[in-house]
């Protein structure tokens, strides 16, 4: 039986990412491995490409930036006191923020892009915000989803999982 890429599968796909001028931003070392049929494992787009696939087929999407990382907000960007930081604070540490208001549900990670004087720079962006990008993806293989990983929304790892019948 040909497995295609369907709602419900898991797609292994081998694939890497360029800019719009063939810059490499994402080698892709490793498989990219999802459940397809609208859980957001994948932008939409790409899993839009995929649908109907065998292994070994191949697509090339281009997405916007708002079809990817989104567009880059300058308001994620802060200017915090270097006091407030540990010592061996460096360019591209990560940190973990909330809003101002308090509500759990908007954490963002910030990336410390510049550190001058005693003041710290913080991007909430994404490293990829505002880019626009180009996937090519290789099907590499195709699988039913177990009724956990269905039920979870994504995939679970490894192949000793447990009540899966």
């Amino acid at each position: 039986m040909n497995l295609q890429v369907a709602r419900n599968t898991v797609i292994t796909l081998d694939y890497h990412v360029t800019d719009p001028d063939g810059e490499v931003v994402d080698e892709g070392r490793d498989p990219l491995v999802y459940l397809h049929g609208g859980y957001d494992d994948i932008f939409p787009k790409i899993e839009e490409a995929l649908q109907g696939k065998a292994v070994g087929e191949s697509v090339q999407v281009k997405l916007q930036p708002d079809e990817a990382f989104g567009e880059y907000d300058p308001q994620l960007v802060q200017i915090e006191p270097r006091k407030d930081f540990p010592k061996e604070l460096q360019v591209g540490m990560q940190f973990e923020g909330g809003p101002e208001n308090g509500s759990d549900e908007d954490f963002v990670i910030y990336r410390v892009t510049d550190i001058e004087g005693d003041k710290v720079v913080l991007d909430g962006n994404h490293p990829l915000a505002g880019s626009a990008l180009v996937f090519t993806c290789t099907v590499t293989a195709i699988r039913p989803a177990s009724a956990e990983e269905i039920e979870h929304g994504h995939v679970h790892g490894g192949d000793d999982e447990e009540g899966c019948d």
